[in-house]
């Protein structure tokens, strides 16, 4: 799932980060391609703003009506309306003048000076105006002095629907040709977030198998960049292996240590029995056992629970304890059944807590059951909300069972509701804490059989 997501937010920010540059390329590109169609269009128009000033600055041939028209040679500006104009205007003050092309009616042209359109190195304005019928024009205008003979502005305008189309069509293309750029670039980004991140995936399908005990270190070949990372897992794990066994070896180091001293106390004070020193001595000694009992047994469930890839099978396991139980109780006319169902059930942890704690139970109901234990094991489906599944193992005894008060007491560390049974009183106290590290827990009620029934919640493989 975090391997998908993480394809997931790659893939997306690539597509984003793509349609971002080919968003700005397309923009840049049409921009230049209007521009280019703009001076080409300009220089068209300045062919013929040329002609007409050549004819405006030829005096002698300024009286010959139309001539401005037929020198310049293009049947558009004949054409009345038909977005091609060109006009003449003396700026004399009292000698106001204007002529103007056929095409232009009883029209004019704006001007550009006013819009604010700046002077061309040649002199020129270009710039766009709503002409006649509101057709949008490109215009080109130039001021020629000509001293004496007065001063005029020189206009050629032209359809500017030719520029429109000829950047539309571009733009089509360009729309057409990146949609295609985009989707081969996606399918790319697509191929190389799957197949890229698949080492990835490999390492989280094996990682989640060492947790579920069905491997113990990352095993295959992967590419250069992930064989660190499989390095340093593998590294990690035996590192945490070697903490757990130091963890071990030092808590039994440590109740070697203390079980002699501790034995040569209660000895000495039991030897001087009656003695109040004694017998408080004695007292303090056995508190003192009980706590380093306490103690060492959570430091060794601790350790046992931080190994990673523990996997066991449950029912060889309580089948054993079963006949061991037996032997244990022969005395007592006890038999054990165990029930299991129809998958085998696995417990997701090592195999001596597995058998402390279900060995703690059977042993405790052997203790109190008239002539009967059950067992079952079941395997519940898997838990959404945890997302793994649960292992329940059950013990049911015949014996006199307990009330709602006694279970809460019993599960107490130290405490004995019989003190003619044998035991510490420890037991059931060490299941409960030791499923507690698993995640799991103990669950007292009453048995169908009549006596006491322990429910066992363990993570399932």
């Amino acid at each position: 799932m975090r391997a998908n997501s993480l394809a997931l937010r790659l893939f997306l920010s690539a597509t984003a980060w793509a349609a971002v540059i080919l968003l700005a390329t397309g923009i840049v590109l049409s921009s230049l391609y209007r521009a280019g169609v703009e001076r080409a269009f300009d220089r068209r128009l300045g062919v013929y703003l040329r002609t007409l000033v050549a004819d405006v600055a030829t005096p002698e041939d300024n009286a010959v009506p139309d001539r401005f028209a037929q020198s310049l040679g293009e049947p558009l500006f004949d054409l009345p309306l038909s977005g091609w104009y060109w006009q003449v205007k003396r700026l004399d003050p009292g000698k106001a003048e204007t002529r103007a092309s056929r095409s232009l009616w009883d029209g004019g042209l704006p001007g550009l000076k006013d819009s604010g359109a700046p002077l061309s190195p040649t002199g020129s304005r270009e710039g766009y105006v709503q002409g006649p019928e509101d057709q949008r024009l490109r215009v080109v205008e130039r001021t020629v002095d000509l001293g004496e003979e007065g001063t005029y502005l020189v206009t050629v305008a032209g359809d500017a629907a030719e520029i429109i189309d000829e950047v539309r069509a571009f733009d089509r293309a360009l729309i057409i040709t990146f949609v295609i750029l985009a989707a081969v670039l996606l399918l790319t980004t697509m191929f190389q977030v799957r197949f890229g991140l698949a080492p990835l995936k490999r390492i989280s399908a094996r990682l989640a198998a060492i947790r579920s005990g069905a491997a113990e270190r990352l095993e295959g070949d992967f590419p250069v960049e992930i064989a660190p990372l499989a390095r340093e897992t593998n590294a990690l794990i035996d590192a945490n292996r070697e903490i757990v066994e130091r963890a071990r070896t030092h808590v039994g180091n440590l109740a070697h240590a203390l079980k002699t001293p501790l034995s040569v106390i209660v000895n000495e004070a039991t030897a001087r029995a009656g003695e109040p020193f004694a017998d408080k001595v004695k007292e303090q000694a056995d508190i003192m056992r009980d706590q380093v009992a306490r103690h060492l047994e959570r430091a060794r469930i601790a350790a046992r629970a931080t190994v990673v890839g523990s996997l066991t099978e449950v029912e060889p396991v309580v089948v054993a304890l079963a006949r061991t139980m037996e032997k244990i109780h022969r005395d007592r006319p006890v038999t054990i059944a165990v029930a299991t169902g129809p998958a085998p059930a696995r417990f997701l942890g090592e195999r001596q807590d597995l058998e402390e704690m279900v060995g703690n139970l059977v042993d405790n109901a052997c203790k109190w059951a008239q002539s009967r234990v059950a067992v079952e094991i079941v395997t519940a489906e898997r838990d959404i909300a945890h997302a793994r599944r649960t292992l329940r193992i059950v013990v049911d005894d015949d014996g006199r069972g307990l009330s709602p008060a006694e279970r809460e007491e019993v599960a107490l560390r130290g405490r004995r509701l019989d003190e003619t049974k044998p035991g510490s009183g420890l037991g059931l106290s060490i299941v409960v804490e030791l499923a507690a590290l698993y995640g799991g827990k103990l669950t007292l009620g009453t048995a169908p059989i009549g006596g006491l029934r322990a429910e066992l919640s363990l993570p399932a493989a």
